[in-house]
């Protein structure tokens, strides 16, 4: 027949309707790996945070024992001493280094604090004159 239209087209006896079950996986996988790498984004926040509290209580007890030392206005003896410090509610524990310098006019002290448990957290040094 010429001018006969042809046969409208072949149709599925289903509509279509909704995802198939490989595109709901997909997409839960992907939903999982992004849950996955924000748990983990979100816990090194945290980490991060309380480290940082750590290192500037520490930070403020070395500050505080370096002071008293130049406050004191006496020229320290070399040796290693101790010292406890307890800033927001942690304890730290210290030690102050005293050590020559080629300039026996000076000398260099260094305050190592750890935290309780004995893990180092904090190193601060500074040289002291003869007064």
């Amino acid at each position: 027949m010429i001018g006969a239209s042809a046969p409208p087209a072949t149709r599925c006896s289903w509509p279509a309707r909704g995802f198939t079950l490989v595109e709901v996986l997909v997409a839960l996988a992907i939903v999982a790996v992004t849950l996955g790498a924000g748990f983990k984004a979100a816990g090194a926040l945290t980490d991060n945070a309380e480290r940082l509290a750590d290192v500037s209580a520490a930070q403020w007890c070395a500050d505080n024992q370096l002071t008293e030392l130049k406050l004191a206005k006496q020229f320290p003896g070399v040796g290693d001493s101790d010292f406890a410090c307890e800033q927001l509610g942690r304890a730290y524990r210290g030690t102050l280094v005293v050590r020559p310098t080629p300039n026996p006019n000076f000398r260099r002290v260094d305050a190592n604090i750890a935290d309780d448990a004995g893990h180092p957290v904090l190193t601060l040094s500074t040289v002291l004159p003869r007064y």
